[in-house]
């Protein structure tokens, strides 16, 4: 019998290199899976609960504990390298969760490959976000319950990734709503970022409502709600029923993910500190709705209709987030217009089958690495600008903050998709497996996701040009200075995931690892050639590249930005989904609201209310007969005797 060693053992081993120390270490680790969230959420308790008394070790203490989880993470993955794809995927048995009859659904985590290149991710570069808030919200009165809040997001994150069934997921999906709904309104002594956490907390409460109607229909369909249950129905239901429960899955991934048309949202959650921004709306929540419909890649197989309508989702978004890019001035609104186009990638990329799925979930780990290492690089611009985030007025700051100048130039490189960084391997094979197909659809989603390409590259380099390049446009008060090391080293180790991840996942074979899960695909022939569709790719980026250079860096950039076309307009507007869902949900709901309550006031009420009338007089009428007087009941009695002789009479 092997005896499981601790942690430390297996950091040793990991640190010597003894592969026997390493397996011998890793062997049985999954069964403490738990772990894995268990840390996390002890953090946010102590932090949470624990007081003021933890203000002056809290903070570090949150860290440990995300850290820990990822040393665990480290560990089962050790173990998972030690065996054959048959053999990787372990059930973790947490207790008997509802024992309801005939139905019985015990609460378990699965650690397959797809579960754990989501919680390598999640622990990882959360971690690394937990250090760099360490520096960023030094000054903050209430930094302990910030800390509290992200261990607490961490932990409901990674109870959704780990999740053996729909409802645990849930579980894990209603806590993410929740912690981001704190996180985003940290601040909440400004009425504007109150305003934004109630509306990201609002529009995900849409796309939940679509997620239970699913889990719902997975009941009354199989009468399970587990994955493995799920699954393997699958092949009995009839089409009708299988489209209607990827639509409504598709309707709850539209609403973690910002897709459309959910997605109003992402920009105004900006509000929150930026660690939030790097944490949610980079690595972590957005990537949600990608995981639950890889995740449900077997219904959507089975159903053409919903895997189409993924696909169209993705398509729009990523161009809807790409046109809103192009005209934003604030930098971090820029990034999560950024993040909405390549949520948008990711998601058509799921809805292409097991080949568009591995490259879906290889974008989502490069895209983490180095979305997080820009939106950290947008932080520390400014931390050394005062926290202003209009890029109108900064401009040559390279010279200034060259560490991050570095930094976010590397997952800029990475986003545009720029060999050999890391959104090349991924990105570009999105593009790749758009053009594979029949019919329409390659010629139209291949090209959309080329287009969006080109304006990536434009929006992105516009946002690099403005800030870093060009004239100085600071303010005199203004003095930009490099931040300190706890925010510069997590964005330095992010910037080498956004060089070499996704060279290092391509060598490590990243799409045979994840393709036991999301099921084996046959490598199909685009209608262009390979090298012709990268060639063309990149052609078309290094155009973006260079017009946002003609137009930001080699002349000067206003500091008003100015009217623009119908189109800038529009798109400074987010091209006016604010105003479409206020015209078409809000108002009309409103109007609906008020005559549900007219009609609940003057007809059910006013109906009650006049039958308590109507009884109350008759009954005040009747009463005055009760008066008491004997000539009054002989009166009565006289009058019924009379009534009842002139009846007989008349009968007669």
């Amino acid at each position: 019998m092997i005896q499981l060693l601790t942690p430390a053992a297996l950091t040793a081993g990991l640190a010597s290199g003894d592969t026997d120390q390493i397996l011998h270490a890793a062997e049985g680790i999954s069964a403490y899976g738990w772990l894995l969230v268990a840390l996390p959420m002890l953090g946010a308790a102590v932090l949470l609960l624990g007081g003021r008394r933890t203000n002056s070790w809290g903070p570090l203490f949150a860290v440990a504990m995300s850290s820990g989880a990822f040393v665990v993470a480290l560990g089962i993955l050790v173990q998972m390298l030690g065996y054959d794809d048959a053999s990787r995927r372990r059930m973790v048995h947490l207790f008997s969760w509802v024992p309801a009859g005939q139905f019985q659904l015990d609460a378990g985590l699965q650690l397959d490959q797809l579960s754990l290149s989501f919680v390598l991710l999640v622990t990882f570069v959360g971690s690394l976000i937990h250090v760099y808030s360490l520096g960023y919200m030094e000054h903050d009165p209430d930094k302990r319950r910030f800390f509290g809040y992200l261990n607490l997001f961490v932990a409901a994150m990674l109870l959704l990734v780990l999740a053996d069934s729909y409802l645990l997921l849930y579980v894990g999906w209603e806590g993410v709503g929740l912690a981001s709904y704190l996180l985003i309104g940290f601040w909440n002594h400004n009425p504007a970022y109150a305003t934004a956490a109630n509306k990201a907390f609002v529009a995900n409460r849409v796309g939940d409502f679509g997620l239970g109607l699913a889990i719902m229909l997975m009941f009354a369909t199989f009468g399970r709600v587990d994955f493995a249950g799920v699954a393997g129905g699958v092949s009995g239901a009839s089409q009708g029923v299988l489209t209607a429960m990827g639509l409504f899955l598709l309707l709850g991934a539209c609403g973690k993910s910002a897709q459309f048309p959910l997605q109003s949202w992402l920009g105004d959650a900006m509000a929150g500190p930026t660690p939030v921004s790097a944490l949610i709306h980079a690595a972590t929540m957005v990537t949600a709705g990608v995981y639950l419909v890889v995740r449900s890649h077997w219904i959507f197989e089975a159903a053409p209709t919903a895997q189409l309508a993924v696909v169209i989702v993705g398509a729009i978004t990523l161009l809807f987030g790409a046109i809103v890019g192009c005209a934003k001035d604030d930098i971090k609104k820029a990034l999560a217009a950024s993040t909405m186009s390549q949520i948008g990638y990711m998601m058509l990329a799921a809805g292409l089958g097991p080949v568009g799925a591995v490259f879906a979930i290889f974008h989502l780990l490069t895209h983490g690495f180095f979305k997080a290492g820009m939106f950290l690089g947008a932080g520390s611009v400014m931390h050394g600008m005062d926290d202003q985030v209009d890029m109108r007025g900064f401009g040559a700051l390279n010279t200034a903050m060259k560490t991050t100048w570095v930094t976010f130039g590397l997952g800029w490189l990475a986003i545009l998709g720029i060999p050999p960084f890391s959104g090349f391997w991924s990105k570009d094979k999105i593009i790749e497996a758009a053009f594979v197909g029949e019919g329409w659809r390659p010629w139209v989603f291949g090209f959309v996701t080329m287009i969006g390409a080109g304006i990536t590259a434009f929006y992105m380099s516009r946002l690099f040009f403005m800030t870093f390049h060009g004239r100085k446009r600071w303010p005199k008060k203004a003095h930009p200075h490099e931040s300190p090391s706890l925010m510069t080293v997590p964005m330095i180790i992010l910037s080498v995931g956004s060089g070499l991840l996704g060279m290092a996942l391509t060598w490590l074979g990243f799409a045979g690892w994840l393709a036991p899960v999301v099921g084996e695909h046959e490598e199909g022939h685009p209608v262009l050639a390979p090298l012709t569709i990268t060639l063309l790719t990149l052609a078309i980026v290094l155009f973006g590249v260079w017009l946002a250079w003609s137009r930001y860096a080699a002349r000067s950039v206003p500091r008003t930005a100015p009217e623009g076309s119908l189109l800038t307009r529009a798109a400074r507007q987010d091209l006016y989904q604010d105003a479409v869902n206020e015209g078409a949900f809000m108002r009309p709901g409103i109007h609906v609201m008020r005559a549900l309550v007219f009609t609940d006031n003057q007809g059910v009420d006013g109906a009650a209310r006049g039958l308590a009338a109507l009884i109350g007089g008759a009954s005040s009428r009747l009463r005055r007969i009760q008066n008491g007087y004997a000539r009054s009941y002989a009166m009565t009695m006289l009058i019924g005797v009379v009534a009842i002789l002139g009846a007989v009479w008349v009968m007669q």
